[in-house]
């Protein structure tokens, strides 16, 4: 008995032995893929607003939430792509549109060149594209007030630690006019963010 454990030991010990000392020319293409990967879930919240309004405005509290992957060109340089349902807008406090809050919810992409140092900390920046989920004027969910396509600029810093858990902040400069029908009282604005997270790379 003593002797078939022995030699169970040994087995175990040189498999292991063997699966370690793996070279890159014997692995896969889809472990080699895998190993330049990052999976990640972030959440966070927004501060978001209009720029160039006619009217008067304050910024709208909202949040963010969704899944980050990212791929490493080297430990430190990669590109990270993100998919995130996202709540903007803007606090409307008078003029042609009265006294309301206009919430927009989106779906978004941002695609963000990354340089993270080996201490973990980092910086951003790249274009996001966004797909209006829904919209609600003041309690109106049928408006069709903004367009259904929504592109922006993001950048942003942040730092991630050693287990993967991290924090970032980040601006999203809106570059597209919200509204759907364009008009010359209301004027061409544009949304823009501040967006502060919490996110979990494994």
């Amino acid at each position: 008995m003593k002797k078939l454990l022995s030699m169970l030991v040994v087995l175990v010990a040189i498999s292991i032995k063997g699966f370690s000392q793996t070279t890159p020319e014997s692995q896969s293409f889809g472990q080699k893929l895998m190993k330049k990967l990052e999976f990640g879930i972030t959440a966070g919240g927004n501060y978001s607003n209009f720029t160039s309004a006619n009217f008067p405005t304050d910024p709208l509290p909202g949040f963010h939430a969704g899944l980050t992957v990212a791929y490493k060109f080297t430990d430190n340089f990669m590109v990270q792509e993100e998919f995130l349902y996202s709540l903007q807008g803007a606090k409307i406090k008078g003029g042609t549109l009265g006294t309301q809050d206009i919430k927009l919810s989106y779906a978004s992409v941002p695609i963000l060149f990354k340089y993270r140092t080996n201490s973990g900390f980092f910086v951003e920046a790249g274009p996001q594209t966004s797909i209006k989920v829904k919209e609600d004027l003041g309690g109106i969910t049928d408006a069709k007030f903004a367009k259904k396509i929504d592109f922006g600029m993001a950048g942003g810093l942040g730092y991630q630690s050693k287990i993967g858990l991290g924090i970032g902040a980040r601006y999203v400069y809106g570059l597209q006019k919200v509204q759907e029908t364009p008009s010359a009282i209301l004027g061409d604005f544009k949304n823009n963010s501040i967006q502060a997270s919490i996110f979990y790379v494994f």
